[in-house]
């Protein structure tokens, strides 16, 4: 196709702009510098900005208003740079953080959305979002829960909990069930599952009342606070005389390796996440893997992106059963307003947060 001249161009980008719609104010969460140790509030900033609510006609764009964002511990490995990459691209100082969220379509241009549906999509952290031609979504089938679910029991944390625990270690009825940061979003619900599955289930976790709940509210069967044991080896063997079956990692370190020692023969070990290395310059070394030889282990990483689809839509359909019968329970902690945002991601590492983290945008 031959280019306009000039004037023919700016003629024609005129004649193609939407008409205006309502401008709003649009706060935002940037990352302000790239991350080394712990992160802390000063490396993000709230800024302010305006958006307009209109898409281009035929342009397959929406905008969407940010209702509930998640927050979850992986977006911490995002905030530094990396010489190699990974599976999600590092952000971007001077630019807005993105993750989760459960948004209402306020504008669409896109065949399969009209305005006032509620998706659980990728978005930035902002009140306001344009996106110009959605591809990861999916629309909420049961609004009868509180939307802030599908950040959680009903999102990404849960469909990560039921792959991991079914799909990448196996678990099956009577086998020994461990559960590192178990209170934590993907935690609770991988006990929940196991005992549903008729597991035995210990979690660990990083203060009395955390383990409390553990016991009262999700049904683990056993807990220990991990600050307060001298001996991780020494705790696993009390709570488990006759070995792990299956370990749910979340944390890393002295944790893993201390259940590397207590595994039982052809235990599984599907690997979620290892928290503990996230703030790390270097991570801590590989903890004794021979375990895995002479015990014919087997330890996978799994991400959650594989589990789309049809697997998607089968568990939220399982997960929405468990949740009207009491199956399972959830746990959120909320921070109010998108100013509460950069508090609430820095809390996740001191763990502040009992439950599920989330940030309540806008409620409606």
């Amino acid at each position: 196709m031959a280019a306009l001249p000039p004037d023919a161009a700016v003629e024609a980008a005129a004649a193609s702009e939407p008409e205006e719609g309502e401008l709003v104010t649009n706060r935002r969460v940037i990352l302000k510098r790239y991350v080394t140790g712990c992160p802390t509030e000063e490396d993000m900033e709230v800024v302010v900005g305006t958006l307009r609510l209109v898409v281009l006609p035929g342009s397959a764009a929406i905008v969407v208003k940010n209702l509930y964002l998640s927050c979850d511990p992986y977006m911490r490995t995002r905030m530094s740079r990396h010489d190699q990459p990974s599976f999600v691209p590092d952000f971007v100082p001077g630019e807005v953080l993105d993750n989760w969220a459960v948004s209402k379509v306020m504008v669409s241009e896109h065949p399969d959305f009209k305005p006032g549906d509620l998706l659980c999509l990728l978005t930035g952290w902002e009140e306001y979002s344009l996106i110009t031609n959605p591809k990861i979504y999916h629309k909420i089938n049961h609004p009868e829960f509180p939307l802030s679910y599908y950040t959680g029991v009903l999102g990404v944390p849960g469909i990560t909990a039921h792959a991991g625990l079914f799909e990448v270690a196996k678990a099956k009825k009577g086998e020994y069930v461990f559960v590192s940061a178990a209170s934590g979003a993907v935690g609770q619900i991988v006990g929940q599952l196991a005992k549903v599955a008729g597991c035995y289930v210990v979690g660990s976790a990083g203060s009395d009342h955390k383990v409390n709940l553990l016991m009262t509210k999700f049904g683990f069967d056993d807990g220990f606070n991990y600050k307060k044991e001298l001996d991780l080896d020494a705790a696993l063997k009390r709570c488990f005389p006759e070995g792990i079956d299956v370990y749910f990692e979340n944390v890393g370190g002295a944790m893993l390796e201390a259940v590397l020692r207590n595994m039982r023969p052809y235990g599984r070990i599907a690997v979620c996440g290892q928290v503990s290395q996230y703030n790390l310059q270097r991570p801590d070394g590989a903890p004794d893997l021979f375990q895995l030889v002479g015990k014919r282990l087997r330890m996978e990483g799994f991400l959650v992106g594989d589990y789309g689809g049809e697997y998607r839509q089968r568990f939220e359909e399982k997960m929405a059963g468990y949740l009207k019968e009491g199956k399972v329970v959830s746990v959120e902690d909320i921070a109010e307003g998108i100013e509460a945002a950069p508090a609430a991601l820095v809390g996740l590492f001191s763990g502040r947060n009992i439950g599920k983290q989330v940030v309540a945008v806008a409620r409606e």
